[in-house]
């Protein structure tokens, strides 16, 4: 009998087209690099590293936090798993280490898929489409829901990259420098604080210091450290919020890091996204990787929506959902 060992993020999927090439692991679906002609535009890491802090995994049927990881759907109360033990939450869902198979597999384009079966806490039975695809204007994901249950089920998603403005490819395996890997991440190290924010929101989501539970939604220019409608530099800002009140030009919001020479990313999302997480990724016990990326985070439902209600989606038996963004290069 032979043994087939998978990296540790799982099978290894690669798509290119029009300059961009991204590689995607089926473990959660995610989004493990994204380059643009060499230049990173997501922090990435290694086929056969455990994937850090959520990077470029598929949320769902929640993003963010689900406060003390209960929650009361259809008259019926629920206690999930806490999977950020440190805050008493339960964090990003429920597929972030699940294995997709593939459904489709072109040069360009893939499709994974995998099934949130019942269970203690979420007691739906939901099929979880995740497709990426290349054109010349960058990478799309779309998240489809179908709910193959019995019972109508609470629903929301949304992607975790962590958006990189103006690097030379950081991945290892991309590298033509003989540079080692911990000089590669104190280079980058500060870059968060050079990095111009473009945030089109007029609101953000106030949360508790301790636990990041919500508090309000509250105007941006009541926190000024938070406005970012006129792009400026993000200096020292600490930011983990979600935000919300998007400024669109023909349905799309966009939000936009870029680097002093100008170049950049950009993440878009229509009005599927009311909402989007940004944060600046500070790891203060971890100095190396600090700060070197900013995660974006389109989302259909604010942080703890299972509870307030707001913009959170039931999926009723038989029904679907979809939601979409797409990452380019500025």
């Amino acid at each position: 009998m032979s043994v087939v060992v998978e990296a540790r993020s799982g099978r290894q999927l690669r798509i290119a087209a029009h300059g961009y090439e991204a590689a995607i692991a089926s473990v959660g679906a995610t989004l493990r690099s994204l380059t643009f002609d060499g230049r990173d535009l997501v922090v990435p890491f290694e086929a056969d590293e455990v994937r850090p802090a959520y990077r470029g995994a598929t949320l769902a049927p929640w993003p963010n936090r689900i406060v003390d990881g209960t929650y009361r759907f259809a008259g019926v109360e629920y206690q999930l798993p806490l999977t950020e033990p440190e805050r008493g939450q339960a964090l990003h869902g429920l597929l972030a280490w699940t294995e997709f198979a593939d459904r489709l597999v072109l040069d360009d384009r893939i499709v994974l898929a995998a099934v949130i079966e019942p269970q203690t806490g979420y007691p739906f039975r939901v099929e979880v489409e995740v497709e990426y695809r290349l054109d010349a204007d960058g990478l799309q994901q779309t998240v489809t829901a179908n709910n193959i249950g019995a019972d109508a089920a609470p629903w929301g998603t949304g992607p975790h990259p962590y958006l990189v403005a103006g690097a030379r490819s950081l991945s290892k395996e991309r590298s033509d420098e003989r540079r080692t890997e911990r000089a590669q991440r104190v280079e980058v190290t500060k870059r968060v604080n050079a990095w111009t924010l473009l945030l089109p929101a007029s609101e953000v989501l106030t949360v508790t210091p301790d636990r990041l539970s919500p508090v309000a939604v509250e105007p941006v220019s009541q926190h000024p450290e938070w406005d970012f409608r006129t792009a400026r530099r993000i200096d020292d800002v600490f930011i983990d919020h979600a935000f919300t009140g998007l400024d669109r030009t023909d349905g799309i919001a966009e939000v936009r890091v870029t680097a002093a020479d100008g170049t950049g990313v950009a993440i878009s999302f229509d009005e599927r996204c009311p909402w989007v997480q940004v944060h600046t990724a500070d790891t203060p016990a971890e100095p190396s990787t600090s700060r070197i990326g900013l995660a974006v985070e389109p989302m259909t439902c604010p942080p703890d929506a299972f509870n307030s209600g707001v913009d959170l989606v039931t999926l009723e038996p038989g029904a679907s959902h979809v939601a979409s963004w797409r990452i380019r290069a500025v």
